[in-house]
């Protein structure tokens, strides 16, 4: 997610290289072969750019809408995750402490379950965000599992989905030992089945793209408008006595309309680890940090640091 306001012209320029490339050669040979050459018949009305460019601006407007409804509700989904992890953690501490006044309750036991289970929660946690951005560096994760829980995770396909479920069996496994009792694991289901929820939530935006027709019809408008548009403008500003003037425009509006259209490109996709993401690594960091406090560490992992203006 990027974090600074003032972007450097030199990144923005290699950002727009490739709509760059097309209008600025364009634009140069329209002019020579108008003003050098006198091929006055390549004139086009500016009516064609006008509606061209009207028609472009509902397709791009529609698509950076949903666009951006897309990033805002990947971020709305781990905002949840972060809030259930915390709720889910609080709940195995006061859980597993709120039976200590019975006769078969075991302390070392219950310290072990809470410990086991919430650092499982920061797996999980760890776990959707590898798979979310397609990422194999699962023994990132080894830190918060045994390693018989390790191997077994390993060969398994959807490790989110499987951590949910290792979890499931250890809290039945601490109804049945007495460290859990009553109602319990009830809510603590609850929790289980918001975190499945939120899991599934990203996986719809990560597998169903923007509808691709318009994507595809959206570059071929942009395109065609930028083909279109110094052969428009080359006729008025001959008429103005100022031809060579149509080279910059042109590349300006080239370049504001292409610009728009990036823009709504990378959030169609909010979980790639590029700078205009969802800054999910950050957020695990958070989760991390907050469940580990809840069980009385100190020696945390420090908060990830901006890079390039940008936080992943």
């Amino acid at each position: 997610m990027l974090l600074r306001k003032i972007f450097d012209p030199r990144k923005v320029v290699w950002y727009m290289r490739y709509e760059l490339l097309f209008s600025i050669p364009l634009a140069i040979l329209v002019w020579v072969l108008f003003e050098v050459f006198a091929l006055r018949q390549i004139a086009l009305p500016f009516s064609i750019a006008a509606t061209l460019g009207g028609a472009l601006a509902i397709f791009l407007g529609f698509r950076n809408n949903n666009s951006y409804s897309r990033w805002w509700e990947a971020r709305q989904l781990w905002s949840g995750i972060i809030n259930s992890s915390r709720v889910f953690a609080r709940l195995v501490f006061t859980f597993a402490d709120s039976h200590s006044h019975q006769a078969n309750y075991n302390k070392e036991k219950s310290e072990i379950f809470k410990k086991s289970l919430i650092y499982k929660q920061i797996a999980w946690a760890h776990a959707l965000r590898l798979h979310l951005r397609k990422q194999e560096s699962w023994v990132e994760l080894k830190p918060f599992l045994s390693e018989k829980e390790f191997l077994e995770l390993s060969n398994t396909q959807n490790k989110p989905n499987y951590l949910q479920i290792m979890m499931g069996k250890q809290i039945y496994g601490a109804m049945a030992d007495g460290t859990l009792g009553g109602f319990d694991s009830f809510q603590m289901e609850g929790q289980l089945l918001a975190l499945a929820n939120y899991q599934g939530g990203c996986e719809r935006i990560k597998n169903t793209p923007l509808l691709r027709q318009y994507h595809y019809f959206t570059v071929l408008f942009l395109y065609a408008f930028m083909l279109l548009l110094p052969f428009c403008l080359i006729g008025d500003f001959h008429k103005l006595g100022i031809p060579s003037m149509m080279i910059p425009i042109s590349i300006l509006i080239s370049f504001v309309f292409g610009t728009i259209a990036k823009i709504g490109e990378v959030n169609e996709d909010p979980f790639e680890n590029r700078q205009t993401d969802v800054p999910i690594f950050a957020i695990c960091n958070t989760i991390e940090r907050d469940l580990r406090e809840t069980l009385g560490e100190t020696d945390l992992p420090k908060k990830p640091e901006l890079i390039d203006g940008a936080l992943f």
